[in-house]
């Protein structure tokens, strides 16, 4: 009886363990260095985690609560990659642009200048080339103590200004912003970069500390940039999917399986926002501009002969990340060829030995 007693109550001890388990609240700390303001960082924001709270609680006992931290408030925009390996958040969205030293090769959209001005395509250029190269994807739980959730597409890329233009030897030494890769599209051109981020842009703009930014339309409104830059001109540099959302792979393992499988789930949907909602937004905010400051669409012959400029980078690119062990140029060549197996014709289609 004693026995039977004992072994009632230790039953019912782990009883309560596991419906106390079944029904745990994760608080998860979630942020970028970037402000909602910017499409993706606004995404987060109002898809991805009333998404996941949502379907959580729908399909769950537990509960899903968050730590925002936008706007740079816990990782700057050059942290955020750290942030997440080391725990100091759970949660992280970033540009691979400010990470040329552990993620080189994950920008290779911005390698390959003037590609498809289609968010959607070039999600869908970037998704087919991760498929095919498992070091994309697999890099970030071997390395960095985290996992990729989802990849980011960006708002087509075009050139605000301070001033007019309509041809390349009208930029030159003149002081252009960019981040990371995407400054090599001014140097091979003949224009001056400077490297800078969505976070002082709109103060040093309007104290001359450069005079320009290739920027996707989004930014240009949500953050005002059209005050100190009333010029956008429409020269097509492309939709970079070079963003992307991380978790730490501890918080990742301690949550249970039908949790996981639902983040997975938001996330490849979060994902697909991204390049649907950039792309709506874009004829939107190019609308917008239209109405506020002065929009020109560049003639063509101008972006083919910028693009002719830069005909030697990509094949730079490729030789110096494959010498550090990366397989660069399989992966430019796969773009590439992904992007025209998706519709879209280069204007000068560059060559990858």
């Amino acid at each position: 009886m004693k026995s039977t007693l004992i072994t009632t109550v230790v039953s019912a001890a782990l009883g309560l363990s596991v419906s106390a388990a079944s029904a745990d609240n994760f608080n998860l700390r979630i942020g970028s260095g970037h402000p909602p303001g910017v499409v993706y960082a606004g995404l987060m924001q109002s898809y991805f985690q009333p998404e996941l709270i949502k379907r959580v609680a729908e399909r769950t006992d537990h509960t899903i609560t968050f730590v925002e931290g936008y706007s740079g408030s816990i990782v700057k925009v050059t942290e955020v990659l750290e942030g997440v390996q080391d725990g100091i958040i759970d949660i992280g969205g970033m540009c691979f642009c400010f990470e040329a030293s552990n993620l080189p090769l994950h920008a290779f959209q911005v390698m390959l200048p003037f590609g498809t001005m289609d968010p959607t395509v070039s999600l869908k250029t970037a998704q087919d080339v991760y498929k095919k190269v498992p070091y994309l994807q697999n890099v970030f739980e071997e390395k960095f103590n985290q996992k990729l959730l989802a990849r980011i597409a960006d708002g087509g890329y075009n050139l605000g200004t301070s001033f007019a233009w309509d041809k390349l030897a009208d930029l030159k030494g003149q002081k252009i912003a960019g981040a990371g890769l995407n400054l090599n599209w001014l140097a091979y051109g003949g224009v001056t970069p400077v490297q800078s981020s969505l976070a002082t842009a709109y103060t040093e703009m309007k104290t001359h500390v450069y005079e320009g930014w290739i920027m996707f339309p989004s930014a240009w409104v949500n953050l005002k940039l059209y005050e100190p830059g009333p010029f956008y001109t429409l020269i097509g540099f492309g939709s970079m999917t070079w963003h992307g959302l991380t978790i730490n792979m501890e918080t990742y393992n301690s949550l249970p399986e039908d949790v996981q499988a639902i983040l997975l789930e938001v996330a490849a949907d979060f994902e697909e926002q991204t390049g649907s909602v950039n792309k709506d937004r874009y004829a939107k905010d190019v609308a917008t501009l239209r109405d506020t400051i002065t929009v020109t669409e560049i003639d063509p012959s101008v972006r083919e002969d910028w693009g002719k400029s830069l005909a030697e980078w990509p094949q730079k690119m490729a030789a110096e990340l494959d010498a550090q062990g990366l397989p660069a140029s399989e992966v430019l060549k796969l773009t590439m060829e992904a992007a025209e197996s998706n519709g879209y014709t280069w204007p000068v289609r560059y060559n990858i030995k």
